[in-house]
Parts: C-alpha cells; structure tokens; sequence
C-alpha cells in the first residue's frame, strides 16, 4: 500500500507549526502576584536604602538634593562624646538583657517540658509584654518603679524593662527547640546511669546550644533597637534610640542618616549570624539524634 504523497505530509507539518500554543494556566494571576511582590518590597526596603542614600549626602540639610558624596557624617557620629556613650549604652544593656533573657527562657523552656499546675496561666503572664502596647507597658512600667522608689538608671530601669520586653521572644524562640527534642535521648542516658546534671550538660545543652546563641543574638537585636519602654523609664543615661530621637526633636542634624544606617548594620549582622546559628542547631539536632539512636552510650561518655 502506497504511502501518503509527499503534499499531504506537508499539509500535516504545516498544521502542526499553525498549532497554538497551550497558555500557561494563572499567567495573569502569577504576573499580578509578581508585581504585588516587587511594590511590596519596594516599600519596604526603600526607606532603607534611601537613608543609606543620604547617609552619603554632603548636604547639611537631611534631604534632597544630592550635592555630593561624603563619608563626612560617618566621622561625625564617631567624633560625638554623646554619640558614643549611647552605643556603649546600647551595647552593654543589650549583651545584660540579652544574656539575662536567655537564661531565663532556657531554664522556662526545660520547666514546660513537664506538666504542672498553673501551666497555662504561667505562658500567659510571659506572653503579656507582647500582646500590651509598647506604650502601655512603658507606663505599667513607671508607675511600678515610682511606687518602688527605683531611681531610673541604666543597668536597673532600663535592663529590667528590656528583659521583660525581651524575654517573650526568647521564650518562644527556645520553646520549640526543646519541646521537640527527642525524649529517648534522655532515657537511654538514664538507663545507662547518667545523672540529670550530667544529662542537660553533655546531651541536652550541645544539641541546642546553637539554637541558644541564636536567641542570645536575636535577643541582643531586640534590647539594642529598644526604644518606646525605655523613653519611660530611662534616667540621664541614654541608649542610641533615645539619642537618636532626641537629635531628632532638639535638630534635624544632618549625621541622622549615618547614625541610622549604623543602628541598621548592627541589627541586621546580629540577626543574620543568630540565622546561621538556628540552621545549626537544625543540623546538630538531627545528626545527634540519629548517632544517638544507634550508640547512646557515647552521647555522655566523659573524654
């Protein structure tokens, strides 16, 4: 039997080639979304990038127009006795709030691990300072310390508020980690006679110690960028927020925007190192529990 001519051949070649093409299902959806996503972080992130900007700015007026680049204001900012002291400020009830909040949240977190009455109502009162309004708490926090007799100082107003403003992220950040530990890893070293001590220090504590210094860094982010509960309670001392809204009030000092990129540059290096340090704590956990797994004996045993 013949086969078909070569023009019927062609005609189907060429009907095939006029064929369309099968439109992608939710193209207009997925190119709304695309650009609902690019406005959205437009306006998140341009603010940043525009104080960046004018961080540079050899203008003396915070504001366009550009007159020139300058990395005068940087040296301004270093150069200011005020300026300073309030970083130091910052930086020392930071390292406090975060080292005290941490502590507490590890030791909370291992107490919620076993039942006990009064357990819900405990997790509220811990979450209270973040469901009430920075400046609610701010006032519950002045009356409190003026009914005390407490004179406002840095290291006793100041720390104390941001370890209770602090202490509720460090919780929930530590929770998690703890709650879903492997329990058989406990009660194997238990069978093998290891004391409780020995248990938190040589298998519980190294599986989320980067889980730790995580909520340690993350928790100094959140004390050094403190600013709405300590304008209530702080004395003559300053932190960097304050001064830095109280340059803003007195003058709209041109060194603003640099102050501003370094306040950004510190919050953003220590949450991205406490990131590295929660992905770490992903990977310990899971190498430990399976080695764990397969020879318990050597999750304790002492070098």
């Amino acid at each position: 039997m013949a086969g078909p001519s070569t023009a019927s051949r062609g005609a189907v070649a060429g009907e095939k080639r006029a064929a369309p093409r099968p439109r992608r299902p939710y193209g207009a959806y997925r190119t709304a979304l695309w650009i609902y996503a690019g406005l959205f972080y437009a306006f998140l992130y341009g603010p940043l990038l525009m104080i960046v900007f004018l961080s540079f700015n050899q203008s003396e007026i915070v504001g366009f127009p550009f007159t020139g680049f300058t990395t005068h204001w940087y040296g301004v900012v270093f150069e200011s006795p005020a300026l300073v002291k309030a970083l130091g400020n910052s930086l020392g009830v930071g390292i406090l709030a975060a080292g005290i909040a941490t502590s507490l949240a590890l030791a909370l977190a291992m107490g919620f691990r076993h039942p006990f009455r009064g357990k819900t109502i405990v997790l509220y009162l811990i979450l209270v300072p973040i469901i009430i309004p920075g400046i609610i708490g701010g006032i519950v926090l002045l009356i409190f310390f003026g009914y005390s007799g407490v004179r406002s100082s840095l290291y006793t107003t100041v720390l104390v508020a941001h370890v209770n403003w602090v202490l509720p992220f460090a919780f929930l950040t530590l929770y998690p980690r703890l709650h879903g530990f492997d329990r058989a890893l406990e009660e194997a070293a238990m069978d093998l006679g290891a004391p409780p001590w020995k248990i938190f220090t040589r298998i519980v504590f190294p599986i989320v110690r980067p889980g730790v210094l995580a909520t340690l860094l993350f928790s100094f982010s959140l004390s050094f960028d403190e600013f709405i509960r300590t304008i209530f309670v702080t004395g003559f001392d300053r932190t960097i927020p304050v001064q830095f809204w109280g340059l803003i009030v007195d003058e709209l000092a041109p060194q603003l925007p640099a102050m501003a990129v370094l306040i950004i540059v510190i919050s953003i290096f220590s949450s991205l190192i406490g990131f590295v340090f929660m992905g770490r704590a992903a990977r310990r956990a899971a190498t430990w529990s399976g080695s764990a797994r397969r020879r318990p004996e050597r999750a304790f045993a002492t070098r």
